[in-house]
Order: C-alpha cells, then structure tokens, then sequence
C-alpha cells in the first residue's frame, strides 16, 4: 500500500506538470513550455536508469545545436550540453556518497594521471588568467564535458554490447546529418563555396563537420572485417565506407583528407609496433623546423603576398594555392602562428588564460604575414592546439598535451598486443586511429572545445583506459590457464 501511495504521489506530480505546461503553450503560445514535462521525464530518466540516458546523450551530439542568450555573452548546445549538467549533478552527489567509486587502477592509469594534471593546470591558468569571467566559463564547461565524456564512460562501456551500441548509435545520428547536409549541398551544386551553408545550424562550420565525419570514419574501416558470415551487413557497411569518403571530399577540408591518411599510417604503425615512435619522430622534425624558421628571423622569407592570398572559387585552385603560398586560410594560419609563438615569451608559465587569446594577439602579429581576414571577425584563435595551450595556458600545458597524444598512440600499442581477443584488438586499433584523425585536425584548429569533436577525442582516451584493464584482465587469464570469457 505504501508503494501504491508513493507511486500516485510520483504520478500525481508528473500529470500536474504536464497539464500545467499544456495550459501555459494554450496560453502563450510558445513551444519551448512543452520541453518542461520532457525534460521532467529525463531528469527522472536519470535517476531511473542512467545508462539509458547516457546512451541518449551520444546519439544526440550530431544533432544539437547552438543557442546564444543574452546577445552572445552566453550560449549553449541543446539537447547535449544540458544532459551534461544532469550527469554531472549526477556524478557529483554519487562522488560524495561513494568516494571509492573509482578502483586503484583507474587513478594508477597514466591516461587519467595526464588527463587530471591538464585539468588542474587549467586551474591554475584561470586563476592568472587576464579574462577571468571567460576563463571560469570555460572552466566550467570543461568540467561537465570531462565528466560526460572521459570520466562516465569508463562506467558504461563494460561488454562488448556496449561498445557496439556506442558505435551504432554514433553512425546512426552522424549518418543522419551528412544525409541532411548533402541534400543541402546538392541544392547549391555541391559548390566549393557553399560548403558553409549546408552545415549550418547542425555543425559550427564545416572544419567541424569534416573533422568529426574524419574521427568516425576509421572505425567503420576496423568493423568491416569483423562482419565475417554476415553479408548483408558486410555491403551495407561497404556503401557507409564510400559514402563517407564521398562526404569527406565535399567538405572540402584539406586537414580532414590528411587527416583519413595519418590515420591509417597510425593503424599500419600500430600493427609494426612503430606507433610508440610516431610522436617523438613528430616533436623532433616540429622542434628542427621551428629552430631553423626562427634562426635569423628566417620565417619573414616565408611571408604572403598580400595581393595574392584571396579565397578561390574552385578546390583544386584552393590545393594549388596552399601549396604555392598563396591560399588565403592558410597564410593566415601563420600570421596567428607567429603573434601567438611572441606572444608566448611574455606569459610563459600560466599563459594570458582560457579564452583570452582574441583580445591580446593583435599587437603580437608580424603586419607582414597579413592577410583579407586578419580582421578575425569570427573571433577565432591560433589554428593550432599546441600554440593555443601555450598561448592561453602557459608551457606546462602545451607540454602535457604534447605527452598525452604520444601517450595514446603508445598505450594503444600495447593495450592491442596484449589483446588476444579479436574484437577487442580491432577496437583498439579503430580507436587508436580515431584519436590519430582527430589530432591531425586538431594541428590546424583549436576543435577540442567544440561538443561534437570534443567529446569523440576524450571519449577515445576513456576507452582506452576501460581497454586497457580488459587486456590486463585477460592476459592474467591466460596466464592462469583459464577460459576467457565471452561477453
């Protein structure tokens, strides 16, 4: 009986805000009222199962959007970013009641040991920050994202099942909006020029957009051969392949084409067991180039010819420029290279803090490297991760970016020998790749703080961790001499 009360307390109040939305849309005539009683049922949803409402989260990043409040000074991406904030009120109030939720080998892991030390010098830099109401907001939401997306997944992906259920929901809703978007593009020709208004609303530009179609796409690359005895599945997944190269080309973003070959480099390096030298070789050729470009201010013999970086018309002229030096997006990237790199020198240790780099770099820009878009009307940053941790953050935090990507590909490595499952080995492989697509893109962007590229590279660096207990687990098995289990 006390159930049975308690159940028509529950229910009571569920009909009661349902009733009294209905009445507030009758009387107002706005949509947004009709959102209470949904967002009502998901808050009990977490409550209930939050798993279910985990996976609702991935499936719909590709499809959330951007609303600004407050001409701009606030903004937000719906449905994702509020399904965050539940989760992170979720994980907050579970943390305090159980501070054991996290076994000794998640803390000994030298994925989360980085992860958390970039986190606290994030800290620390928007302490010393010189825009402190921007940088506490980007703190704030660097903190559900992390706990959406890098802490909460080591708790739901645990079989096999869930690994596979991430992934189709992913290719489900990402599939879904290129769908959209070149049905857009289709309406304009698939012209080089109106790439931008065919993503909009959906993604924030179309870096994002081929970046994040890049990421996903190795995946599909490792669960082809997987599909063996299954060929319906094995065509479908075949047309998905062509379809996303196709949809990668008309994007028309050169970092993501790139971006597809250092992937499978890093598939091919993995199985060599070559991955662990990648990024070192990387930092090495990075660092020579950089000593060479600032001997005797030998970049300036690289400056563009004003008159001659302007946007083309067509893609391949756009190719051809960028490697004649003539491309307009590309020149541009070193006149924010060399502001941020004098930049630097001023604030090295705690950089001038997140979000900040806009309003300081100017002054720091060589006028020579100019080009028709250096007024930067969209406010955007260094084009380059290295250069904006440095920038906004200070050495420490470029320098542990710079460990954790050499990290990742390391750790993949040997999280994938020590695998004898199948299943499991081209997970790693695939999310190994993945992370290798993302960061290439990342080189010539700052998309970290994006939602919908965010998430995919922090959700790589989570899995890993949940993939590397698994192969120790199973080693041991075998070890012991006993049967590994199927899950």
């Amino acid at each position: 009986m006390q159930q049975l009360a308690e159940y028509k307390w529950w229910q009571g109040i569920s009909l009661a805000i349902l009733f009294v939305s209905i009445a507030a849309f009758a009387y107002t005539g706005s949509y947004l009222v009709l959102a209470v009683p949904v967002i009502y049922l998901f808050v009990l949803l977490v409550g209930i199962n939050w798993k279910t409402a985990y996976w609702i989260l991935l499936f719909s990043i590709p499809f959330s959007i951007q609303l600004e409040f407050f001409s701009g000074t606030l903004s937000t991406t719906v449905p994702d970013e509020p399904i965050m904030w539940l989760l992170l009120l979720m994980f907050g109030v579970t943390f305090v009641r159980h501070p054991d939720i996290f076994p000794k080998h998640w803390w000994r892991n030298p994925l989360v040991l980085v992860v958390l030390l970039q986190y606290v010098w994030l800290i620390v830099a928007v302490y010393y920050s010189k825009e402190s109401f921007l940088s506490i907001k980007f703190l704030l939401a660097k903190t559900w994202f992390l706990v959406s997306f890098f802490v909460i997944p080591f708790f739901v992906f645990r079989d096999k099942k869930d690994f596979r259920r991430g992934f189709f929901l992913l290719l489900t809703a990402l599939s879904i909006t290129m769908v959209i978007v070149l049905i857009r593009h289709k309406a304009y020709g698939f012209h080089f020029m109106k790439v931008e208004k065919a993503v909009r609303g959906l993604y924030y530009n179309h870096v994002d957009y081929s970046t994040v179609i890049s990421m996903f796409f190795p995946l599909l690359l490792v669960a082809y051969p997987m599909l063996k005895g299954r060929p319906g599945l094995k065509i479908l997944l075949a047309v998905l392949i062509a379809f996303f190269l196709v949809a990668t080309y008309l994007t028309f973003a050169r970092a993501a084409m790139v971006a597809i070959v250092f992937s499978l480099a890093i598939g091919v390096a993995t199985r060599l067991r070559l991955a662990n030298i990648v990024m070192p070789v990387f930092y090495v050729c990075m660092a020579a180039m950089l000593f060479f470009m600032v001997q005797h201010n030998k970049y300036i013999d690289y400056r563009p010819n004003y008159n001659k970086t302007y946007m083309h018309k067509k893609f391949a002229d756009h190719v051809v420029a960028t490697f004649r030096g003539e491309d307009m997006s590309s020149m541009e990237r070193l006149y924010r290279w060399v502001a941020g790199i004098r930049m630097s020198q001023d604030r090295p240790i705690t950089g001038y803090g997140p979000n900040a780099f806009y309003y300081y770099y100017k002054p720091y820009a060589v006028t020579s490297f100019r080009t028709y878009v250096s007024r930067n009307l969209e406010r955007s940053t260094t084009h380059n991760y290295f250069l904006y941790m440095l920038v906004e953050q200070g050495w420490p935090a470029m320098i542990l970016y710079a460990i954790l990507v050499a990290l990742v590909f390391s750790q993949a490595q040997k999280i994938y020998f020590r695998f004898t499952d199948k299943f499991y080995k081209n997970v790693t492989l695939g999310i190994s790749m993945m992370f290798a697509a993302g960061f290439i893109n990342n080189f010539f962007s700052e998309l970290l703080e994006t939602h919908k590229v965010g998430c995919l590279f922090f959700l790589t660096i989570s899995l890993l961790v949940v993939l590397d207990k698994k192969s120790r687990d199973e080693q041991k098995l075998v070890a012991e001499g006993s049967a590994i289990p199927i899950s």
